[in-house]
């Protein structure tokens, strides 16, 4: 860690940070009342008094119902947000909360309410204080998951979901550099136990990282892999543009255009390199399918079992029938004549439906 890490943020470098947003209407953010969140709602309002006609700020926290301790800590917030002259607002996850996934469920639950948080605000964005520590252990996790290169590209600094934009400003300042800038300002904050609950993979991950630092592997170098991985995949993805245009103009006056289905020339689409037909694959499962999104590993074994049907194709007899017929993540995929066929899959029938009459 250089010394610079732990150096509070100045004036300066927060307008920096927030650049970018200073002509949005209006930005909601995610304020849980732990450090990173904290020092992001006292940088934007800071940023925001520097403006001459800045956006209005929404602090949003979104209670989640699981610890007794979460109610205290959103009046908390709407103190500081209060006293930063900053409208706040508290969502609360209600209704069964599930035994199993129970991280990935509340963060559904909370872009979900952040998302209904802002367009209620009439927000163009919902800003959210991941940072470099944060983009490192979702790296180390989504590679221990097998991920693709877009999977290891981690977090973006400005995505879309649920029509609004989710930015992360704080995404190359380390954790180190916001709790120094909350001392300095004298400003407190929560701290949630559940971060370092190793019941969870995220926090036994962050309790490794200190022996990954000792071998080189830091926080920073981890997120500047992401970058680079960000980098590469962004490429892939112009190449996989280039494909998909470079089929269809073949296509031109052979298949007529259906937008309920996709059909590629199989030749044409074997010629292709693997990662690009990979994507080109996953797009159209996705775009179609009812069940998706398709596991990557899936549609892995999807194309493997293409290419050896594409490869024995000239040497078998179909007999007007599919060389190879197999249904995805509510899409089915076909080869027959040449093409490579992916359209909607049928329904499926509930388990309990009738097969016979009284």
């Amino acid at each position: 860690m250089s010394d610079d890490d732990n150096l509070p943020i100045s004036a300066r470098a927060a307008k920096l940070l927030f650049a970018d947003l200073k002509n949005a209407p209006a930005l909601v953010l995610a304020v849980s009342g732990g450090p990173d969140s904290v020092a992001l709602m006292w940088l934007a309002a800071r940023w925001q008094r520097s403006l001459a006609h800045g956006p209005r700020l929404v602090a949003v926290t979104v209670d989640h119902g699981l610890r007794p301790e979460a109610a205290r800590e959103a009046r908390e917030v709407k103190r500081l947000a209060t006293a930063l002259a900053l409208t706040h607002r508290t969502m609360r996850w209600t209704g069964p909360k599930p035994k199993t996934g129970l991280p990935a469920a509340a963060r559904e639950a909370r872009y979900r309410l952040l998302a209904r948080a802002a367009r209620a605000a009439g927000a163009s964005h919902v800003l959210t204080a991941h940072t470099r520590d944060d983009q490192a252990e979702t790296l180390l996790m989504r590679l221990l998951r097998g991920s693709g290169i877009a999977g290891l590209s981690a977090m973006g600094r400005v995505t879309e979901r649920d029509g609004i934009i989710l930015a992360r400003p704080l995404l190359d300042v380390p954790k180190s550099r916001l709790v120094a800038t909350l001392k300095r300002a004298k400003i407190s904050f929560a701290d949630d136990p559940t971060n370092r609950d190793t019941t969870f993979t995220r926090p036994r991950l962050r309790a490794l990282l200190p022996q990954l630092a000792a071998e080189g592997g830091d926080a920073r170098g981890l997120a500047r892999l992401a970058a680079r991985l960000a980098r590469a995949n962004a490429a892939v993805e112009v190449l996989t543009d280039g494909a998909e245009r470079f089929l269809k103009l073949r296509d031109r006056g052979v298949a007529p255009h259906d937008p309920a289905a996709q059909s590629f020339e199989a030749s044409a689409f074997a010629a292709l390199p693997e990662e690009v037909r990979l994507r080109l694959l996953l797009r159209a499962i996705n775009a179609l399918g009812h069940e998706g999104p398709a596991e990557l590993g899936k549609v892995e074994t999807l194309m493997a079992a293409l290419d050896q049907s594409i490869a024995g194709a000239a040497h078998a007899r179909a007999n007007g029938r599919p060389l190879l017929k197999q249904t995805l993540a509510g899409a089915l995929i076909s080869l027959a004549w040449g093409r490579i066929h992916i359209v909607p899959a049928p329904a499926r029938r509930p388990k309990n439906a009738s097969t016979g009459g009284s």
